[in-house]
């Protein structure tokens, strides 16, 4: 630092992720990966349980990951890496940051049991979801973290009407209902943001869940070259706020002025294009009273820190 002036923030050049891997145009979760070990560093161990990046590394031998990785079944990151804490606190090796990095279905569905029984033990590793907001790897099949309105494989459109009406399954409030130290979302389309809280994760004792917004071209029905824009988009209109809660207290991380419209951020997606005005106003409506809540609980805990 020099004349007052905090030292500006710059991304890590090591890569700790080769090229190779074997994902589609435009993936976010390659994004994700990418970054997260930017923030982590090669001291790190990662389980990886059933979903895209379970063959994104490629074939045995080669792999495009520079850390040591462990396949596990869909259900069970929890458990591995519970298991995985456990070998080395018994080695008394502390230095190695333990790391669950599992898809929307296998956290929010599938792994949720092993997810919160790891959490409620206050085991010392840190869950990262990747959420690309449906089962992606086997074809596009709805999740609990399927959005309101959207089209999956399994739930159609067309003369049906039989998109998504269940809301999204708010994982992050999930968590934090669980007392854990630090839980955050993030996004592929604000690195900064996302090393920071990373890092910040990564030194804090105890279980961490961190989300990470992550389009799939091929499931949102959208060009390859429009991932970032539309992670920035989500932002901006809040159907994918940035925020964090530490020993929560509520932090929200990138506040725009005037949000934007959700039709918007909608209508470069081809799964919504299906939506008549009338659903497109419900989800405004929903999505601005979420805000405002966000905004509430933000201004509360705040509010007893300063205390």
């Amino acid at each position: 630092m020099g004349g007052g002036r905090l030292a500006k923030f710059t991304i890590p050049e090591e890569e700790y992720m080769n090229s190779g891997h074997v994902g589609c145009l435009g993936c976010g979760a390659c994004h994700a990966m990418r970054y997260t070990l930017k923030a982590l560093g090669p001291r790190t161990i990662m389980s990886i349980p059933a979903c895209c990046w379970a063959v994104m590394p490629g074939v045995f031998p080669l792999k495009c990951l520079e850390i040591p990785l462990l396949n596990t079944a869909f259900e069970t990151t929890g458990a591995s890496i519970s298991g995985i804490r456990a070998a080395l606190d018994a080695k008394g090796i502390e230095d190695v940051t333990v790391v669950g990095f599992a898809g929307d279905g296998g956290t929010a569905d599938i792994g949720i049991q092993a997810l919160s029984g790891m959490v409620e033990r206050g085991t010392d590793v840190m869950y990262i979801m990747y959420d690309n907001e449906a089962y992606m790897n086997t074809g596009i099949q709805r999740s609990s973290s399927t959005p309101i309105g959207a089209w999956t494989t399994t739930t159609p459109v067309g003369t049906t009407r039989d998109w998504k009406k269940m809301p999204k399954k708010n994982m992050i409030e999930i968590m934090v209902a669980h007392k854990i130290p630090y839980t955050a979302s993030i996004s592929v389309g604000y690195p900064e943001d996302m090393i920071k809280k990373l890092r910040k994760a990564k030194e804090i004792r105890g279980p961490k869940f961190i989300q990470i917004y992550a389009p799939c071209p091929t499931g949102w029905r959208m060009a390859p070259e429009l991932t970032i824009e539309v992670c920035r988009e989500a932002v901006a209109c809040a159907a994918y706020p940035l925020y964090e809660v530490e020993n929560g207290v509520y932090k929200i991380t990138r506040k725009p002025k005037e949000l934007k419209p959700v039709k918007d951020y909608m209508a470069m997606q081809g799964r919504f294009r299906h939506l008549p005005q009338e659903e497109l106003d419900d989800i405004q409506r929903k999505v601005t009273q979420e805000w405002e809540i966000l905004l509430k609980k933000e201004e509360f805990t705040q509010s007893l820190v300063s205390e």
